[in-house]
């Protein structure tokens, strides 16, 4: 009948045990695992995977706080830019945040936000086909906006200026009035809880309106 197997609380009484194993069969375990280990070329092994990396490089994560996701949202350059082009778009923190998305579908599109929390967020959109239909980008909840938007005027070298405050919660671009042409940029901070920081650049025809009502 086998015994209970013994459990040890240290390395060090690990190490012993196996140390007094390997004198009383005369095992030379070390020196197996040296022989191992400089076939190898003095590599680590992590799951029968060498490590190559040096000490200094794997060090280099020391302190590193933020995780996997977080750190391809920042890094991976693949996936920049996001292409929308269906009839609605519900945004997140993982596929959009940090990303350039373009909005490319002529009839418009309804783009969802996620509920504003104070998180720092950047959401960035850049109109890449002129809307020809109404399109429209809004928050969720209790959320609102505040910030403005500046068109450019058809008409003449100039500009006008609206603001968004208040109950404001929902950006409207016509095609026309309220803008909606190609290369319009559209950037929402999530500043606060149940608040949008929210900057328009672009253009509009005929009698400019504000993007800016509450709908939600």
């Amino acid at each position: 009948m086998s015994s209970a197997p013994t459990t040890y609380t240290s390395q060090t009484d690990m190490n012993t045990a196996i140390d007094n194993f390997a004198l009383k069969r005369g095992y030379d375990f070390k020196g197996l695992l040296k022989s191992i280990v400089a076939s190898l070329g003095g590599a680590t092994l992590i799951d029968s995977t060498a490590i190559t990396a040096s000490n200094a490089e794997l060090n280099i994560m020391d302190g590193v706080l933020a995780t996997t996701a977080e750190i391809n949202r920042a890094a991976d350059v693949s996936t920049r830019i996001v292409n929308a082009t269906a009839a609605t778009l519900t945004v997140d923190e993982a596929t959009h945040e940090g990303k350039l998305v373009t909005l490319n579908r002529a009839g418009g599109i309804a783009v969802t936000l996620p509920a504003a929390t104070g998180s720092g967020g950047v959401y960035r959109f850049l109109i890449g086909t002129t809307f020809t239909s109404s399109a429209t980008i809004k928050v969720v909840g209790n959320d609102t906006m505040v910030g403005g938007a500046i068109l450019a005027q058809d008409a003449a070298d100039t500009a006008v200026f609206f603001e968004a405050g208040g109950t404001d919660d929902t950006i409207t671009f016509d095609g026309t009035t309220t803008g909606g042409y190609v290369g319009t940029k559209v950037e929402l901070i999530d500043m606060a809880t149940d608040l949008w920081y929210v900057e328009v650049i672009g253009k509009a025809t005929g009698t400019e309106a504000t993007p800016f009502s509450a709908t939600v």
